[in-house]
């Protein structure tokens, strides 16, 4: 278990040190963030510095890789020692998703920049971006297999853990077919769940700590009950698990040691390269902790903000009213005269409402199963 504290403490030193670094490279290119013309509240952070999540996507991988680099262990005669572990094929995916979704927020970002506008690429080029590596981390998932013979995914649909539910019902071939498009679902909705939700300064990454700190006790306490080491109805058959805690914890440090120049006033915005990248880690460890729906009420904040955007477009199209204010949720009540810092606390008491009944949800149904 030290090396997940260990990619914790290494990504967060590394975001916390690093991104004030990156505000003045960014500065001193004048790249800065565009706003809306209708959001006059937020001109005031027009031009600040934006992309931020690229610290957050370097410092998780250095932390992950770091950790593996150096584990620090004591031998029997009470002696420090240095060991290696062994990265894991599903860890690494993870990581494909981090990087590749933070690559197609990073060219949105970019060409933000480059056209001063706050519309980077069309929807049809960031979809094809997020189909594009969806489609191969859902192939290396499925097919690609660890020493033990074992794929990260499977094709059944999860809850807290594989139901009875399996796409590949009529045959493996249509079976990958339905799960390639099933991730593809899962990435999309996280990934453009956290950028929606991202509005407000230190609101989604704050959101996200707590989510992938979940997903770290669930990645451990997945190992200590795994197969091998305790094999029983109620073990977890899952590839990696303690590897997958490691990145979960790469990520959260990174993203804490961020939040604090991202969170109010903020010195720097994580952009759309590191809301991608952010939602499609998280759908990533869904998959692969065969716990895919769980991440409907673990990321229960992203789901609500989202549903604000989907109910205010249908009310409009169908009724020509709207039901909110303004959508997302959180300038909703930015109109209704709350202050910013007010509604991110608020905000984030929501989420670690939902990262309880999801954690209480994923403990009881192993208790109850015992």
């Amino acid at each position: 278990m030290v090396n997940v504290m260990l990619a914790g403490g290494f990504s967060m030193a590394i975001a916390l040190l690093c991104t004030p670094l990156f505000i003045a490279f960014l500065v001193r290119r004048r790249y800065g963030q565009f706003i809306r013309d209708d959001l006059t509240h937020h001109h005031v952070k027009r031009g600040k510095p934006t992309m931020g999540g690229a610290v957050i996507i370097a410092a998780a991988i250095v932390g992950y890789f770091a950790t593996h680099a150096s584990l620090f262990v004591l031998d029997a005669t009470g002696v420090v020692q240095v060991t290696h572990s062994r990265i894991s094929l599903s860890a690494l995916l993870v990581l494909f998703l981090l990087t590749g979704l933070g690559l197609v927020g990073f060219l949105d970002d970019y060409t933000k920049i480059r056209k001063e506008r706050s519309l980077g690429l069309t929807s049809w080029q960031k979809l094809t971006g997020q189909t594009v590596v969806t489609v191969v981390f859902a192939l290396a998932a499925l097919l690609v297999t660890d020493e033990q013979g074992r794929a990260p995914a499977s094709t059944a649909i999860s809850f807290v853990r594989d139901t009875s539910l399996d796409l590949a019902f009529t045959g493996p071939v249509v079976g990958v077919i339905l799960f390639i498009a099933w991730a593809n679902v899962l990435i999309a909705g996280a990934s453009n769940g956290v950028n929606i939700t991202d509005g407000l300064d230190g609101l989604a990454t704050g959101a996200s700590v707590m989510v992938f700190g979940a997903y770290t006790v669930i990645g451990m306490w997945q190992y200590n009950q795994n197969c091998e080491l305790m094999p029983g109805p109620n073990c977890y058959d899952v590839a990696g698990a303690l590897d997958l805690a490691v990145v979960a914890a790469a990520i959260a440090g990174a993203c804490f040691g961020f939040l604090w120049w991202n969170a109010s006033p903020a010195k720097i915005i994580m952009g759309d390269t590191g809301s991608l990248s952010l939602g499609a880690a998280l759908a990533g460890l869904a998959i692969l902790t065969h716990t895919q729906l769980l991440l409907v009420i673990l990321g229960g904040l992203f789901v609500i903000v989202t549903s604000s955007v989907i109910i205010q477009v249908i009310s409009f199209k169908l009724t020509g009213k709207r039901v909110f204010r303004m959508a997302p949720l959180h300038h909703h009540f930015e109109l209704l005269g709350w202050a910013e810092v007010t509604i991110v606390a608020r905000f984030w008491i929501i989420a670690g409402i939902c990262v309880s009944a999801g954690m209480a949800i994923f403990y009881g149904e192993w208790v109850v199963n015992l």
